[in-house]
């Protein structure tokens, strides 16, 4: 009889795994959280409404790894089960009776909220954050691994008075209690469990509102007053535009952004509530190179497209993911003009055009496709429905499917019967090609480009020339040169023709004032000939840290007796927030002859090693092993922070560590290093480089 029962119980929690609950509608989440950073855990309570559709005897949430001191239907203990994936709870539920279910829980999660700093004596460095996107919620709040469960959840999180928590919602009010203050959000809206959220840090905020009177939070670190500006630049701009283009009033009370150290993504569009990484926290220098604004909208137009109406299941991500990244090419329309917006969509034509010829080609009803395939090719998809319909078709639809499916869920089919409506062409011939075949039709999209854009007609008529004719290249790249004052043309001649360019017409093209246009001229040299050597140094003072990272280097390279020179001109520039700059200037200082004392040296090199260090960003950590990796031996430290980054929350990086580690594991004399420093170890980190030992 007990083995009976344990088949069928296997049976049913497997069925429950793989099944929605149609009988039951949750709606209401009160929910109350306590993180711990001393063991990097949750102690939470949380109480459901909701309401039986069909009469049931179980329900579930999704649970991973938590323990349950209580829990209680309507007040009362009820008959469950935790399998440390779900908790089921059995009871005979009566149809169209609303029932509210209470638990008290702790839980350590294995993921998706991460405590950083708290193991280190850096001051302000403390950081706790949540990713939770597709399912992941669980981890932290029971709660429903299935997009389709929508819930108007309120939040309140009882933490250190000294910092700040940021959460999804309107903050209604706060309480201190001696040393610890309890925040209360609200929400009034229902959304899917992923996009909850919540951040805890020190930060400042500069509040404004949009047009339609949205208030608008910008987070930053106390420390970045003088990088506010040019991080959130256009926020506001970027929030009207998408309001009126979409022409669907901002669905959540509050909009918020806030920065994160080692975030595992650009950004994520939690409701009304983005987290993004705070790599795109920069100065104005660095706008040129990498700024916030594409991601910002991306972001932001996700509120309308996947947090408003989401996706029933990842068959049809491209709602989200091709909305998002379009909607975001119309916003930088706005603000930089039609020729930026062409040649974006130009330049992801292209990276489709690439991954198609190599037979890699994906169909944007692949649940699998790449994010290449759900972000530029779903975005070229919308820009061909939209060329296809007339603007003003397009905007009537899309307000209409918003409208319609509203806080629910939706197919692609449920997007395609809608546009049908406003249109008397056929849709299927676009289905087919845009959504169901493999292939990226670049002939067609480079067609449309050039109706479009009198500059990429130029461009594409160029290229026709160069490819068809037998006159010298040069002067047909010099006639289009002299005759057309477009940088995006001048830019991506460099980038594409500069191996057959002479240098007096490279010298020429110096002249440009063009940032970009100068860069190309800088990345696209190897070894820069005498004769352009003044215009090399030039770009030292370029407003553009990635010009003087690239110019710096090639010069260094080039010319060894004007080296110090050129150490000169940069010393003390940090570059963008991965310290591009100052890496590079102290690894090339340090190799550089008769530039140092040994106290300079000693201490210039003590810094670059020391930027492998836990304290500073995955970025910074990886640009300082990829310098040191190259002509160095690691120090002890080094390889210590290393094995610390094979086992990294973020894959990235993780991967990155351990590609390093498999390359030192060939040579014996690193090998046995490794072997001696693994008595240090413990943990995870122990266990994975205990593994590669054996392997080897």
């Amino acid at each position: 009889m007990n083995f009976i029962n344990s088949l069928l119980f296997i049976l049913f929690t497997g069925f429950l795994f793989s099944q929605p609950q149609p009988s039951v509608d949750f709606f209401k989440a009160d929910i109350d959280i306590i993180p711990d950073p001393n063991y990097k855990g949750i102690n939470g309570k949380v109480t459901y409404s909701f309401k039986v559709l069909n009469k049931t005897d179980s329900v579930f949430l999704d649970a991973k790894n938590m323990e349950f001191s209580s829990v209680l239907l309507n007040g009362k203990k009820v008959r469950h089960t935790n399998t440390k994936e779900r908790i089921i709870f059995y009871k005979k539920l009566r149809a169209d009776k609303t029932y509210k279910l209470t638990l008290d829980y702790s839980t350590i999660p294995e993921q998706t909220v991460y405590f950083l700093g708290w193991e280190d004596s850096i001051p302000d460095n403390n950081q706790i954050w949540t990713q939770g996107q597709g399912k992941y919620t669980s981890y932290w709040l029971p709660s429903f691994d299935d997009m389709n469960e929508k819930v108007e959840f309120d939040l309140s999180i009882t933490f250190d008075k000294s910092y700040d928590v940021i959460a999804n919602g309107k903050l209604k009010d706060t309480i201190i209690k001696e040393s610890m203050r309890t925040w209360f959000f609200d929400m009034n809206k229902p959304m899917s469990s992923y996009l909850l959220a919540f951040a805890i840090g020190d930060y400042n905020c500069k509040k404004i509102k949009s047009k339609s009177g949205i208030p608008l939070e910008l987070y930053y670190y106390p420390g970045d007053s003088l990088k506010e500006e040019p991080t959130y630049r256009y926020s506001k701009e970027i929030f009207d535009f998408l309001s009126d283009e979409i022409g669907i009033a901002y669905p959540w009370q509050n909009y918020k952004q806030i920065p994160v150290r080692d975030f595992l993504y650009a950004g994520m569009e939690n409701t009304g509530t983005t987290i993004f990484s705070d790599g795109y926290v920069i100065d104005s220098i660095a706008f040129v190179d990498k700024n916030y604004v594409n991601v910002n909208a991306h972001e932001m137009a996700h509120q309308w497209f996947g947090n408003l109406v989401t996706e029933k299941d990842g068959n049809h991500h491209w709602l989200h993911e091709g909305f998002a990244t379009y909607y975001a090419l119309l916003a930088e329309k706005k603000l930089f003009g039609e020729d930026y917006f062409y040649w974006k969509l130009y330049e992801s034509a292209k990276q489709l055009q690439l991954l198609d010829s190599q037979g890699k080609g994906e169909a944007l009803t692949n649940p699998k496709a790449s994010s290449l395939t759900f972000y530029e090719k779903g975005a070229w998809a919308l820009h061909i429905l939209r060329n296809t319909l007339g603007d003003r078709a397009f905007r009537e639809g899309m307000q209409s499917y918003l409208k319609r499916f509203q806080y629910s869920n939706v197919t692609i089919s449920d997007f395609i019967g809608e546009m049908q409506q406003f249109t008397d062409s056929d849709l299927k011939e676009f289905e087919q090609t845009w959504l169901l075949d493999t292939r990226f039709p670049y002939e067609e999209v480079k067609k449309l480009l050039a109706e479009s854009s009198a500059d990429l007609q130029t461009y594409f008529d160029l290229q026709w020339k160069l490819t068809s004719s037998n006159t010298n290249n040069e002067q047909l790249i010099k006639k289009v040169w002299d005759h057309n004052s477009s940088p995006r043309i001048k830019e991506n001649i460099i980038l594409d023709y500069h191996k057959s360019l002479s240098e007096s017409f490279l010298k020429n093209a110096f002249t440009t004032e063009d940032l970009k246009t100068r860069q190309a001229l800088c990345i696209t040299t190897d070894r820069i000939p005498s004769g352009l050597i003044k215009q090399f140094e030039s770009l030292l003072q370029d407003n553009s840290y990635i010009t003087i990272e690239n110019a710096l280097y090639r010069l260094w390279i080039s010319h060894p007796d004007l080296r110090i020179i050129y150490l000169e001109k940069t010393k003390g520039i940090i570059g963008l927030p991965n310290k591009n700059v100052r890496l590079l200037w102290l690894f090339l200082a340090v190799l550089t002859k008769n530039y140092l004392d040994d106290a300079q040296k000693a201490d210039y090199t003590e810094e670059l090693f020391g930027y492998t260090s836990t304290e500073y960003s995955v970025e910074v950590r990886q640009n300082a092993f990829s310098l040191l990796a190259e002509v160095f031996p690691l120090t002890d430290q080094n390889l210590l922070d290393l094995i610390d980054a094979s086992v990294h929350y973020s894959w990235q990086f993780r991967n990155f560590a351990r590609n390093l580690i498999e390359r030192l594991l060939k040579d014996e004399k690193q090998k046995e290093r490794l072997r001696k420093l693994s008595k240090e170890l413990n943990g995870k980190e122990l266990r994975y480089i205990k593994t590669k030992l054996e392997a080897e």
